[in-house]
C-alpha cells in the first residue's frame, strides 16, 4: 500500500467509449490547475499505431522495466502490455489528483495499493462505440465486431464508480468528467 495525500482516478470502460477523448478534454480544461496530473501510459504498441498518445516500449524493455520496479501498475490487455510510470507515486505523495486510463482488470490491484482511489466508468451506446472503433483504424471489421461482442469486465464488487455516459455531445461529457475531477480534488 502506498501512503499518499493525493487521489488516483482510474478511468475505465470498454473500447470505443471515448476514454482518451474525455481525458484529453479534461486535460485541456484543467491545464492551469496544478492539482491535476494526467498520466501518459507505456504500451508495447508502436507509437504510430493510432488512437491514444502513449509512450511506446518494446516488449523486452517493458519486461526489464517491470522487473526493475519502474512501474506504479502494469497489466495485460488485447495482447499488449500496459503500465503507469512510477511518477504516479510521486504525484500522489505531492497531493495531486492523478488521472489514468487503465483496464478494469487492474482496478482491484490499484485499489489495494492506492486506498485514495476513485473509478470513473465511461459508457457509450454500442453504435457510437462501433463508429469510434472504425474511425480509430487499428482493427479490421471482424476484430471490431469481436471486440464489441465481448462481455465487458465488471468493476470489482464494493466499488461505486462515477459513471459518465459519452454517447451524446462531447462537450457535455467533458464537462461532467471535469466536474467529477474537481469534486475529487475538493475532497483532498
Amino acid at each position: 500500500m502506498v501512503q499518499s495525500l493525493g487521489s488516483l482516478v482510474l478511468v475505465v470502460g470498454p473500447s470505443g467509449v471515448g476514454k482518451d477523448t474525455l481525458i484529453g478534454g479534461a486535460r485541456q480544461a484543467l491545464e492551469n490547475d496544478k492539482r491535476f496530473v494526467f498520466v501518459r501510459r507505456l504500451v508495447t504498441r508502436p507509437a504510430d499505431a493510432g488512437g491514444e498518445e502513449h509512450d511506446s516500449v518494446d516488449p523486452e524493455t517493458f519486461r526489464q522495466m517491470e522487473a526493475a520496479g519502474r512501474f506504479a501498475l502494469s497489466w495485460d490487455a488485447h495482447n499488449l502490455r500496459y503500465a503507469l510510470p512510477l511518477s504516479v507515486d510521486t504525484d500522489l505523495a505531492l497531493g495531486k489528483v492523478v488521472v489514468a486510463n487503465v483496464s478494469r482488470h487492474v482496478v482491484a490491484e490499484a485499489r489495494a495499493k492506492y486506498p485514495a482511489c476513485a473509478v470513473a466508468l465511461i459508457t457509450a451506446e454500442i453504435s457510437r462505440r462501433a463508429e469510434r472503433l472504425v474511425r480509430r483504424g487499428r482493427e479490421n471489421a471482424d476484430q471490431i465486431t469481436a471486440r464489441l461482442a465481448r462481455e465487458s469486465a465488471p468493476v470489482p464488487a464494493g466499488i461505486t464508480p462515477i459513471i459518465i455516459d459519452n454517447s451524446g455531445p462531447l462537450a457535455i461529457s467533458i464537462t461532467a468528467f471535469v466536474m467529477a475531477l474537481r469534486s475529487i480534488a475538493a475532497q483532498e
